[in-house]
């Protein structure tokens, strides 16, 4: 495969085979639907299985299902598909299921505008299971990122055992751009790591227990040579349910910090720093390509703007974000929402803010319309030097 015409729905099918998934469930939803047809073309093939599920909640169980016995799986959804996905993704996070989970993002709330574009479910996707654990949430901005990081978002799901994200949105997802598959830099392909025991010795084998140095536990598939457990339920590292306060502890740190202590390893962004700027735009996804074509057409201005784009949303890239911003005595976030990831910015840069520094300050432009933030939206909302944008 060399240069061709592809959207974002597909790109991620694409990258998906070529991270090993071998197995997709899905419900027809608008704007992913093509996701799982483009999956029912090329897993056949490829030896894999896909299929539609009665509902979203079967679709997702299916994919757990799949992935406890060893497959790699995906899913995609979009806003009312992901609300119904809710309590199998707290099963994922605490049975520690590798699966990636596809969002292309729409208009909310509910139903919503099945046609229009939106970054609306950004706090939902990190806080929408029971619990409050972390997830992984990877946003692509288009084509070549939907490839990429989808490729990435598995071999997270599989080094981590948990779920992770794709933030993708209409406008991302349906968009035809021109691809060249050879000249994108691909991740090694990477695989969740077996338990250090002989095969049959099921006494000594301890499935949630992490690896000798690690805070992940190697994985032995269900109906697999090792005998294996699995649980819902608040558990020990012997899979057995316990309500015993000092385990249960022990077991909720451990899937906080396997996640959150690791965002240094996979905090993908790109930054265009500007000679001279004072001003920094923070963006992700679609929007992140308007903000892109306002920096480029100031670069040689007397005000240029610099750039980070963000495309690990949860957990918060922390220090990355620290050690850029602080070079700026402004920054400003547009997000298709009516402020979501912007309260994020907020909190890790208290410095900044309106109340603590008059000219050091975070300015925030949205809107949830169902209309995309332009250049020229961004361009009015810099030029605002004082009040909110």
């Amino acid at each position: 495969m060399g240069r061709i015409l592809i959207d974002g729905n597909e790109a991620i099918a694409y990258g998906a085979i070529k991270a090993g998934c071998r197995f997709f469930a899905g419900y027809p939803i608008t704007p992913a639907t093509s996701i799982y047809s483009t999956m029912l073309s090329l897993l056949p093939p490829a030896g894999g299985i896909c299929l539609q599920g009665e509902d979203e909640i079967a679709s997702i169980g299916c994919c757990l299902g799949a992935s406890m016995a060893g497959w790699k799986a995906m899913t995609a959804t979009s806003g009312p598909g992901i609300s119904l996905y809710s309590e199998q993704i707290s099963f994922a996070i605490a049975g520690e299921i590798p699966i990636v989970i596809v969002d292309v993002q729409r208009l909310g709330p509910s139903t919503g505008s099945a046609t229009r574009g939106a970054d609306g479910d950004i706090q939902f996707l990190r806080w929408g299971s029971s619990g409050g654990l972390p997830v992984i949430v990877l946003a692509p901005i288009d084509a070549a990122d939907c490839f990429l990081l989808t490729m990435h978002a598995f071999n997270l799901a599989e080094t981590y055992r948990c779920p992770v994200f794709i933030a993708s949105n209409k406008e991302i997802g349906l968009t035809k751009e021109s691809l060249d598959i050879h000249a994108l830099q691909l991740p090694a392909v990477m695989d969740r790591k077996a338990p250090p025991t002989a095969e049959g010795d099921a006494a000594a084998y301890l499935p949630f227990a992490p690896l000798q140095g690690e805070q992940v536990p190697g994985f032995a598939p269900i109906g697999g040579k090792i005998l294996s457990r699995q649980t819902s339920s608040t558990h020990g590292p012997d899979g057995y349910i316990t309500t015993d306060p000092g385990i249960i502890a022990e077991t909720q740190h451990r899937l906080r910090e396997k996640i959150e202590n690791a965002v240094q390893n996979f905090s993908f962004h790109e930054y265009f720093p500007a000679q001279g700027a004072r001003t920094l735009i923070i963006a992700y996804g679609v929007t992140a390509r308007a903000a892109n074509a306002v920096c480029d057409q100031r670069k040689n201005s007397k005000d240029p703007i610099s750039l980070l784009i963000l495309k690990t949303l949860w957990p918060v890239p922390e220090g990355l974000i620290r050690k850029i911003a602080g070079n700026y005595d402004r920054i400003l976030v547009p997000e298709m929402n009516l402020g979501q990831y912007v309260r994020e910015i907020e909190r890790i840069l208290p410095e900044k803010r309106p109340e603590n520094r008059s000219k050091n300050r975070i300015s925030f432009i949205g809107e949830m319309n169902g209309k995309l933030i332009g250049p020229e939206e961004i361009r009015e909302a810099l030029d605002r030097k004082g009040g909110e944008g």
